[in-house]
């Protein structure tokens, strides 16, 4: 697997998606980051085999597979690459637009593939997007509250363990890993 660690990322954009991607990629390769593209390099190409959805399925698949342990995904909206993704399995997306979602996208929720929209954000603000994300990690301290991470990655285990057939059999009724209560606090001075 390609890991953060190692300084490897996997990117993809359909047309849309491509001018915020390769301001970030120029970013990230000045940082020394290797990135693997599966989207569109040559804005100019009309080739079909990079519509949105079909590079969100082709990243997903990727990390499905264990090939990549993140990656950085781009369109018009974030939004349709981001679905498409989301249908493979071990794929946890999210579409977002600031640095704390990115913080706490990773931190909080483990998402190993996130999604960004050139119609809504800034080449400054992708590029500090990604330095937060690939900057952080699950349980990375970004929250304060008791039992945040413990939380956090159970919902993320009993995803990844989630069988829609079974669920449907027990009447949608979820099955249980665990449970780690936790609330809406007010935080310590």
């Amino acid at each position: 697997m390609k890991l953060i660690r190692d300084k490897q990322l996997l990117v993809g954009a359909d047309f849309a998606g491509f001018p915020l991607k390769e301001a970030v990629v120029r970013h990230l390769r000045e940082k020394n980051w290797i990135i693997t593209d599966v989207g569109v390099t040559d804005p100019g190409a009309e080739d079909t085999e990079f519509m949105f959805h079909r590079v969100g399925l082709k990243a997903g698949a990727m990390i499905a597979e264990g090939e990549f342990e993140r990656a950085l995904l781009f369109c018009g909206t974030g939004m349709g690459i981001h679905i498409a993704a989301s249908k493979c399995p071990h794929v946890h997306a999210g579409v977002l637009e600031s640095v704390p979602a990115a913080l706490r996208a990773i931190t909080g929720n483990g998402v190993n593939m996130l999604a960004m929209g050139a119609f809504y954000v800034a080449p400054q603000m992708g590029c500090d997007i990604a330095d937060a994300y690939l900057g952080a990690s699950l349980g990375g301290g970004y929250e304060w509250w008791p039992n945040f991470y413990e939380f956090h990655k159970l919902a993320i285990d009993e995803l990844e363990a989630f069988d829609y057939a079974e669920y449907k059999r027990n009447g949608f009724v979820l099955s249980h890993l665990g449970d780690y209560p936790i609330k809406l606090e007010v935080k310590p001075e």
